[in-house]
């Protein structure tokens, strides 16, 4: 286990801006910071940091709460991976108990997978390193490619020896489970025998944008004509190749920096690229561009540079690409190389100066790199003039934002010589047609029209107000449990005729005294069990005249208590999200009326949980003897006044603030 002081010291230390800023592009909103959703797909920003109160909220999908939470969230870390990685993130020193073999064997399948892939990695850069096999094969390969040994360690590139079964007697030596290996691909299993995949292959190891090892891409070094070039790991738990960019984990800053992302196919391309000086580059592993991939570069940019081969015999293959791009809103633009080269030789024969100046005047819009392509192949054939327009057009149709495509057809019609009004025509027909199309989906999984429902075929969901009461007052003592108010009570007072009137009594007490004597007074407790836990927390914390810090509080509750005060802390920020003031539109200050809230809720808790109580005693009468009953209606007679009464406080309470 990791000793308190050191979970206390990376939670003293951690910036959750900071953090966050590696996985997903924050821009500054007043004191906060907003980005887009990194947990779904979205072209608005609805995720919102506070570097204040140091925690975090998606309003798209719910989630938020402190530093750990969000790598727990995001990178599906366990509670002490999360704070592993923050420890190693600022170089602070872990302290920890020895784990048992008992304990070892009850981590999960997914950290085992983790575990073992992690161990693979620092043996094949060890036996790239170390042995005398790895450096006369794999070591001289890597430096025939040019790569420097800062450059393979900064990479942690491998080797894995031309034996049968060298990695996997070692690996089970140390005390690694076969079934983890085998659940990696690391080792292929056939009956009694064993062999390691990636036997005589220099390794590339695949990270995820956290740093953690989820597969490898070898390279056979021998001519063997029946063995693939290059063999990746195959899909597991911890490894979707079609969900993971190579070199993401080094690149994911730069690419944030620079605001672009460079996209090339090899796994060299990003290494030489990144030894001449470009950092935010990735590569797509030799495999068709997917969704899930340029989701991953979305988070830390809009703009996407695909990079190909000057003699890329696939590339109008690969421009295919370029709508799935343009589909989630992004701006691409595409560089070709000289004939004969690829970004991995051009990289290595240029200087970085001469490197990104070919980059700036080479990289173009994809409308115009599109035309130049498609063009050449069109000849003076009508026919396939035609198609290369349409093709244009289609690709434009992609593009989610009105403005953009307008522009990008009058750049077609200019380049293609042809009228705008045909152009937005087409346009019009394709954008129709995927309409139809979208709505013809949907329909399948709505009712038939026309289909008259019952009104008890259509459930409806209950509003728990009880909960809501008691949210609130959890609120309210979080945001100004130590602010000083006057309140304004309402005392009964009988006059000379016996009447009874509705005096008003003023006192100055703070928040959190003023909740905690209200329900001391009317003996009530939260019927939440997480809530009353949260009130006796901050009570006490109040009660010892402890400032409430918000950072330390949450970094002591458990998961489920922390979501709540970070939602409770975080919903008057989505205001901020859209700018909404400067559209006119203003949100009342809640502490303009503190006092008045304060009153209004406990007077409305109370209120019900009278009437719960009469209806609970009303159940019971037909139980009852006569007398009982007798003694049953005197008691909801008399709640029923004080119902009456509260209603009457409250109804004063309203009209005495508005």
């Amino acid at each position: 286990m990791i000793s308190r002081s050191t979970i206390d010291q990376v939670f003293e230390t951690a910036r959750v801006e900071e953090v966050i800023g590696d996985f997903v592009q924050l821009k500054k909103a007043g004191s906060n910071f907003k980005g887009l959703s990194p947990f779904t797909d979205e072209r608005s920003p609805s995720f919102m940091v506070s570097p204040v109160k140091q925690i975090w909220k998606d309003f798209s999908s719910g989630k938020g709460g402190n530093v750990v939470a969000f790598l727990m969230e995001h990178e599906h870390f366990t509670y002490p991976e999360a704070i592993k990685y923050l420890a190693n993130k600022y170089g602070i020193e872990i302290e920890e108990t020895e784990q048992t073999n008992e304990e070892k064997e009850q981590a999960n399948e997914r950290e085992s997978l983790y575990l073992v892939s992690e161990f693979a990695k620092d043996y094949f850069h060890t036996t790239l390193l170390k042995s005398e096999e790895g450096k006369a094969i794999g070591l001289s390969y890597f430096k025939e490619r040019g790569f420097t040994e800062d450059t393979i360690k900064k990479f942690q590139l491998g080797y894995s020896p031309n034996s049968w079964d060298a990695f996997t007697t070692e690996a089970i030596k140390k005390g690694y489970k076969l079934e983890f290996l085998e659940k990696t691909g690391l080792t292929i299993v056939k009956e009694e025998k064993q062999f390691d995949r990636f036997k005589g292959r220099v390794l590339f190891p695949i990270l995820s944008m956290s740093g953690r090892t989820l597969g490898f891409g070898g390279r056979i070094l021998t001519n063997d004509k029946k063995a693939a070039k290059y063999l990746n790991s195959p899909e597991s738990d911890i490894y979707h190749k079609s969900k993971v960019l190579y070199g993401i984990f080094h690149a994911k800053q730069a690419i944030a920096k620079e605001d672009n992302c460079y996209l090339v196919e090899g796994y060299t391309d990003v290494i030489q690229f990144s030894q001449t000086g470009i950092h935010n580059v990735v590569s797509s592993s030799g495999t068709a561009l997917t969704e899930e991939q340029i989701r991953l570069v979305n988070r830390l940019t809009k703009n996407i540079t695909l990079l190909f081969d000057g003699d890329a015999a696939g590339l109008r293959a690969s421009l295919r690409g370029v709508d799935l791009i343009l589909e989630q809103g992004m701006n691409v633009k595409i560089c070709t190389f000289p004939e004969g080269e690829d970004p991995d030789s051009f990289a290595r024969k240029n200087s970085l100066e001469e490197l990104t100046l070919y980059l700036e005047e080479n990289a173009r819009d994809f409308i115009n790199f599109k035309a130049a392509v498609l063009v050449d192949e069109t000849k003076n054939d009508p026919v396939k003039k035609a198609d290369t327009i349409r093709d244009m057009v289609v690709s434009i149709s992609k593009i989610p934002d009105v403005i953009k495509r307008e522009i990008y057809v009058q750049e077609c019609s200019r380049i293609m010589d042809i009228s705008e009004e045909v152009l937005f025509n087409s346009l019009a027909q394709i954008l129709s047609k995927n309409k139809k199309e979208q709505a013809k989906s949907a329909s399948k999984n709505t009712e038939k029209p026309f289909e008259v429902l019952s009104q008890q075929s259509q459930p409806t969901e209950k509003i728990d107000v009880k909960f809501q009461l008691e949210m609130k007052i959890i609120e309210l003592l979080l945001l100004y449990g130590g602010d000083e108010e006057l309140f304004e009570d309402l005392i009964l007072h009988t006059n000379e005729d016996g009447e009874v009137t509705l005096l008003p009594e003023k006192k100055e007490l703070k928040v959190h005294q003023k909740v905690f004597l209200d329900l001391q007074q009317d003996e009530m407790e939260f019927t939440n069990p997480v809530f009353q836990e949260l009130f006796n927390s901050i009570i006490a914390n109040y009660q010892n005249e402890t400032p409430l810090q918000t950072e330390s509080f949450i970094a002591q509750l458990e998961f489920e208590k922390a979501k709540i005060i970070t939602d409770i802390f975080m919903e008057e920020e989505k205001y901020h999200l859209h700018d909404w003031e400067r559209k006119e539109i203003y949100v009342k200050d809640k502490k303009q009326s503190i006092s008045q809230l304060l009153n209004e809720t406990i007077l409305h808790l109370r209120k019900l949980l009278i009437a719960r109580q009469i209806n609970s005693l009303a159940n019971e009468i037909n139980q009852k003897e006569e007398e009982a009953k007798q003694e049953l209606l005197q008691t909801i007679l008399e709640y029923k006044k004080l119902e009456v009464m509260l209603s009457r406080k409250l109804e004063t309470v309203i009209r005495r603030f508005d």
